[in-house]
């Protein structure tokens, strides 16, 4: 489909991105045709993308089709490593999973979606599978709730305009005025609460991380299966932790910004 873009758009690079984003959770083989269906793109060109793609390492031929290599990963990791925020929030997130002996992730917006940019897990039985690159509908998630709720009120609107590409049905889908009242709250609070609204067994606290200007640059969290945590012991005893371990990452990430550039001749 065309798309309105400026002259010095790129539509082939912008095609090949549409084709790598149709493999989806859950179907590991794309077929010619369903790629070719999911994208809008002829059949024929849908054909030389993967071909190039498979050149480059990206994609691989199966029997029934084309299925994604590991070296997708490296386009999403570079991200991560060029804010250095693995770096700066690993130790802190090992530590809180040694507190609390659960799992913490930390997430970014992306639209209406949060991504997931780094996690600490622990080998637990959940509803949904999260990895780096997972991602799910913000309002549905405490990591999402913390990242909206940092909003003004143009970028909010702006962002929950976008649809969410993450494939998933959240058991919370708020109206409007529900979710304006439960992100004022998470501002007067500063960590929000999810209590199975993503999914039945998922229930997860977060709150932000700011940089050096203060400003909410990512979510924190802990998750817990809902069977085995009640809410108390999710607010009274890991949310402690976790606001210290925030704490903590803001602070690194303050003093990695603050630190002079050094030039060697």
């Amino acid at each position: 489909m065309p798309r309105e873009a400026g002259p010095d758009f790129i539509e082939a690079l912008a095609r090949g991105l549409d084709v790598l984003r149709s493999f989806r959770p859950g179907r590991r083989v794309s077929t010619l045709s369903e790629i070719a269906a999911d994208t809008g793109l002829a059949r024929p060109t849908v054909r030389r993308i993967l071909l190039t793609l498979a050149e480059l390492g990206y994609v691989r031929g199966e029997e029934r089709g084309y299925a994604l290599t590991p070296r997708v990963l490296e386009l999403g990791m570079a991200y991560v490593h060029s804010l250095d925020m693995w770096d700066v929030a690993r130790p802190h997130m090992e530590r809180l999973v040694a507190q609390t002996g659960e799992s913490t992730s930390m997430a970014q917006l992306d639209g209406s979606d949060i991504v997931y940019v780094a996690r600490v897990a622990v080998p637990k039985i959940v509803t949904l599978a999260v990895s780096i690159g997972t991602r799910f509908p913000a309002p549905a998630t405490s990591m999402g709730k913390v990242l909206l709720a940092a909003l003004d009120p143009a970028e909010l609107d702006a962002v929950l305009a976008q649809p969410t590409r993450s494939g998933i049905d959240a058991r919370w889908q708020p109206q409007r005025d529900e979710l304006d009242r439960s992100l004022r709250e998470v501002r007067a609070k500063g960590w929000a609460l999810a209590d199975q609204d993503l999914a039945l067994g998922i229930r997860s606290v977060a709150t932000g991380v700011r940089n050096g200007d203060g400003r909410v640059v990512a979510a924190l969290n802990v998750t817990v299966h809902a069977a085995e945590t009640c809410v108390d012991k999710l607010t009274g005893h890991h949310l402690p932790l976790l606001l210290h371990a925030a704490a903590d990452i803001s602070h690194d990430w303050s003093l990695r910004d603050s630190a002079p550039i050094v030039v060697r001749a």
